[in-house]
């Protein structure tokens, strides 16, 4: 069985949540987007995916009001959030501004 939710974002490594709903258009626009940026940023994030209607306590606890709502987490901690639709410019800036130095 995978990590829980809460196991990913409690982690050291930039975790990036797109809360969505199967009937939201804005939200099918940020599938490519996200594999894109998986693509550009590798290992440097986790991107996770929260059905708002399939987990309403998760959506609850983080207050989303509007959907597709992003939210990035580093340590347990939220350091960025948006609603909308962001540009991958705009995510991989956000990964690269938040992601660790490598460690030698």
């Amino acid at each position: 069985m995978g990590k829980s939710f809460s196991e990913y974002i409690q982690g050291d490594k930039l975790v990036l949540v797109d809360f969505f709903a199967e009937w939201c258009g804005p939200c099918k626009m940020m599938g490519p987007v996200l594999k894109e940026l998986k693509s550009r940023m590798g290992d440097d994030v986790v991107i996770l995916k929260i059905d708002v209607d399939k987990n309403p306590s998760a959506s609850q606890a983080y207050r989303i009001q509007s959907v597709p709502t992003l939210m990035l987490f580093h340590n347990g901690q939220i350091v960025w959030r948006k609603s909308g639709v962001p540009s991958i410019s705009e995510l991989e800036k956000l990964v690269q501004n938040h992601r660790q130095p490598a460690k030698n």
